[in-house]
């Protein structure tokens, strides 16, 4: 595998994560130092946020490494109650999390009338990353155009690397991390390159990628139609499953939308569950690094695999919160089709 220095000067992609402010919150008393977990893991425990924060830290142990994470579980009050709180505010490579942020600022610029979702890019040979994660990089077929509103499903659904640098034509780095500084998130900034259209994917904290998460919920960070347009997109079947879906039903799976990064030996998702009803009952973000199998990038992953387990155990956990205060966001039943 290639040093990080060499793969990142060869693709010179981009992005950024996220940070924000909607849901207050408050600390858990008596948090311990390291995932806010009580002090003996396997301890009975009755409240959705204790049984989040036994499940993280019981699979954050297995897998080892280092963690940088923050997730609360919404309590009947409609305040977040922190769960895991563990190296919340270091600045980390976010890798491909900050795709969130990409696309945030792409849709800001479509809120304020500047893009339009059906506008059309041109795709060139030039542009497609070589071997990039993603769609672009098998077709042989180009030049060839997309719409906007294409290139976005494609950066946060199957993290397409090409996308990224489609992006950075109607959104150059500058004005993508001025836009994010202008919501509130100044540590969720994309690396600028000399070509001003391109840019690493930048760096965020735990916090911040959760707050962001927790405005686009709360309806603050885009217009209603971007805010539902960006959720349907990771919420749908085919966002990532490797991680915190993994072992889940469709129906389940519904219920969460996410989004991972993955670079080097990080491995990184951040996401939102809903209950039922269609309410945000928790955000989770869960930025890890130093694990070993560095080269593995599959789903048997020691990270991978801890965030797997971490999933069912979330969703069991807060399956009983169903009075929250907010705005509901009703998933799109999606069905296979065969055709015709």
């Amino acid at each position: 595998m290639t040093s990080t220095v060499s793969r990142r000067a060869a693709l010179g992609i981009g992005g950024a994560v996220t940070a924000g402010a909607v849901l207050g919150m408050t600390e858990p008393a008596g948090a311990a130092p390291r995932g806010g977990a009580p002090d003996d893991p396997d301890q009975p425990v009755g409240s959705p946020r204790d049984k989040v924060a036994v499940a993280y830290r019981s699979e954050r142990a297995k897998a080892g490494g280092n963690w940088y994470a923050y997730v609360t579980v919404a309590g009947g009050s409609g305040v977040a109650q922190v769960a895991v709180a563990e190296n919340a505010d270091t600045v980390v490579e976010a890798y491909s999390v900050n795709k969130i942020a990409v696309a945030t600022a792409v849709l800001d610029k479509v809120d304020r009338g500047l893009l339009t979702l059906d506008q059309r890019l041109e795709v060139t040979a030039a542009i497609v990353v070589p071997g990039g994660d993603g769609i672009f990089s098998l077709d042989s077929a180009y030049p060839s155009s997309v719409t906007i509103g294409h290139v976005l499903a494609a950066l946060l659904t199957v993290s397409d690397d090409t996308a990224v640098r489609l992006c950075g034509l109607v959104c150059p780095a500058a004005e993508l991390n001025q836009i994010l500084v202008a919501k509130g998130f100044p540590k969720t900034q994309v690396e600028p390159v000399a070509n001003p259209n391109r840019f690493f994917l930048g760096t965020s904290t735990a916090r911040e990628t959760h707050r962001m998460l927790q405005a686009l919920v709360g309806g603050t960070l885009l217009s209603p139609a971007s805010t539902s347009y960006l959720l349907s997109v990771l919420r749908s079947p085919i966002a990532f499953t490797d991680g915190i879906r993994r072992t889940m039903s469709s129906d389940e799976r519904a219920r969460i939308a996410t989004k991972a990064g993955w670079f080097a030996d990080a491995r990184h998702e951040a996401g939102i569950i809903f209950n039922p009803g269609g309410s945000p009952v928790l955000t989770y973000v869960l930025f890890a690094d130093g694990q070993a199998d560095a080269d593995n990038f599959g789903a048997t992953h020691p990270t991978l695999q801890a965030r797997a387990a971490m999933g069912p155990r979330f969703l069991a956990a807060v399956d009983g919160v169903t009075t929250v205060a907010g705005t509901v966001h009703r998933g799109r039943r999606q069905r296979p089709s065969n055709g015709g």
